[in-house]
């Protein structure tokens, strides 16, 4: 492999000229950075990234933290951050929480001590301990999904989105409408929506009633069976006419325990659900939904953290953004 001293002797100029050119940094006449060019063409020279890590201090390498692969969510979200990342040159070392808090806090320490140059996590809760945790890292990073305070934050406007989605229904005539959650740990589904399901009831003057809010896990057979539990607890012959769903995968086991127990949907429960997953077109009948656009995410997160450690500046910033809403034949 040729060194930077042998490809300056062949173009007849300095190390520091050479170095220039690789790096795109510092003046360069353009006689020389052309005899540069070329000797690197007809060699096929190509520089050594660990060198070149060492000159720059930076690996050009960024840790992502996402809760679980193979996920729709999580596929989009990296999608998104590659797509940016890799136009400046940078690459992505991937690992998965598992959906466990503290292996997040367990990778922030191993991804700092591969020497990334940045890290993006798409976190599962915020915990007074995460936050110590990142703190500690000292170096450029954004949260993707929670408010995270003290750093930047590319989050979803979950508290408005439960709103309209809650509101659809209503306006279709529900008025029996019950709700499927996640625990409150996660501060974006497991509160913010619970708050715009809340909220939205208040305002149209609706009975809330406690018995048909039902916590569930992310999964679809815990959307099947929190369904089973509210039918359990109907009184008096008056079901649900209406659910809202914090998830499509929890909306999809909502619908597959009532077309099991018989009744029909929409045309006696209508159901929504937030998230746009592929499976909501498919299941019968297709799912009304909010698309959170996980490309877009990915990318604001990228730019942002980009901006960090190229300025080498500790600012903080947040984007929120907006879903589009999927009207269709669950409602």
């Amino acid at each position: 492999m040729l060194t930077i001293k042998e490809i300056a002797d062949m173009a007849n100029v300095s190390r520091t000229t050479v170095s220039r050119v690789l790096n795109d940094s510092g003046y360069v006449s353009i006689k020389a950075r052309e005899r540069v060019l070329k000797v690197i063409e007809e060699t096929g020279y190509v520089p050594s990234q660990h060198a070149k890590s060492l000159r720059t201090k930076k690996s050009k390498v960024i840790g992502v933290v996402i809760p679980k692969l193979g996920t729709e969510t999580s596929g989009r979200l990296v999608n998104g951050m590659n797509e940016v990342f890799s136009q400046y040159g940078y690459q992505i070392l991937l690992t998965s929480s598992n959906l466990a808090p503290q292996k997040e806090i367990e990778y922030l320490s191993l991804l700092k001590s591969r020497q990334v140059d940045g890290i993006i996590l798409t976190a599962t809760n915020v915990s007074d301990q995460l936050i110590a945790g990142i703190r500690q890292l000292r170096m450029p990073f954004v949260a993707v999904g929670q408010n995270i305070p003290g750093v930047s934050n590319v989050v979803y406007d979950d508290l408005n989105a439960a709103k309209i989605m809650t509101r659809l229904l209503i306006e279709r005539g529900r008025k029996n409408i019950a709700f499927i959650g996640v625990p409150e740990s996660d501060q974006a589904v497991g509160v913010l929506r619970k708050q715009g399901f809340l909220d939205s009831m208040k305002e149209h003057c609706l009975n809330i009633r406690k018995e048909w809010i039902i916590e569930s896990d992310f999964s679809i057979s815990s959307g099947y069976s929190a369904m089973e539990r509210i039918m359990e607890r109907v009184v008096g012959g008056v079901i649900p006419d209406g659910v809202f769903c914090v998830t499509d995968r929890i909306a999809i086991g909502a619908i597959q325990h009532l077309k099991e127990t018989g009744l029909k949907v929409p045309q006696q429960i209508s159901i929504t659900g937030i998230g746009a997953s592929d499976l909501s077109k498919y299941v019968e009948p297709p799912l009304t939904t909010m698309d959170y656009e996980n490309e877009k995410a990915g990318q604001e997160a990228a730019k942002i953290l980009l901006a960090q450690i190229e300025r080498n500046e500790d600012f903080q910033k947040t984007v929120i953004l907006n879903g589009r809403l999927i009207r269709r034949d669950s409602l």
